[in-house]
């Protein structure tokens, strides 16, 4: 017998999304994915990418205080990717808000401290954070990182998504780099533009200058 939440689950759109813990603007799109999944038939599917495994062969082209937050950026995304191959993929969505809202909402940042408090708030191991300085998983978490980063290019960063086409083929793109995180109406609107461009055959680019920082003030 099929459910009417499973027959509703089947209707929705899959939208595959890559993150690095560690990106500001990448928890600012998540956020309006969020939205996104109440007013349009979306659901989310999330996977990890890794600012630190993009860069690791051009580190010595970087600033050096970029440098630094990328040495930082290996143990967020490790500690997931553990959370993910010993919990199961249903974890990984909710430990990545967790981590998230203390990392960027609260300001605690990418520390230890921070992981740990993650872990604890959905109810994982605090063992996990033993992962944040191990390579035992790096195979699985390079295997999403390219599975996400093979869609769009090696010169963009994250998020990345993915959804199907009418021709079956994924609609992928980098983005959308926004602040603060569109709610309601506003979010469905720019779901609708962001996929109307990204489908159409030939299309790019679109990019104007960033004249500000990440605003978290609407998210809880």
């Amino acid at each position: 017998m099929t459910t009417k939440a499973s027959n509703e689950s089947q209707d929705k759109v899959i939208a595959d999304f890559w993150f690095d813990p560690l990106c500001p603007w990448a928890w600012m799109t998540s956020r309006w994915m969020l939205e996104v999944e109440k007013v349009r038939p979306v659901q989310v599917r999330w996977h990890v990418m890794s600012l630190s495994v993009l860069n690791e062969n051009r580190l010595d082209e970087l600033p050096e205080g970029y440098r630094e937050l990328l040495a930082t950026g290996w143990a967020p995304v490790r500690v997931v990717t553990a959370a993910q191959q010993l919990h199961g993929d249903e974890v990984v969505g909710e430990l990545y808000t967790a981590m998230g809202t203390r990392f960027h909402n609260r300001g605690e940042g990418a520390t230890r401290e921070a992981i740990a408090g993650a872990l604890k708030d959905v109810g994982l191991p605090e063992s996990l954070l033993d992962f944040a300085d191990s390579d035992k998983y790096d195979e699985e978490l390079r295997a999403s990182h390219k599975e996400g980063i093979d869609l769009v290019g090696q010169e963009v960063g994250t998020p990345v998504i993915a959804v199907p086409g009418a021709d079956g083929e994924q609609i992928a793109f980098f983005g959308p780099v926004v602040t603060p995180a569109p709610q309601g109406e506003a979010a469905a609107k720019l779901w609708d533009g962001t996929l109307l461009v990204a489908s159409t055959p030939g299309f790019y680019e679109i990019k104007r200058t960033r004249t500000q920082d990440p605003d978290f003030s609407n998210l809880a």
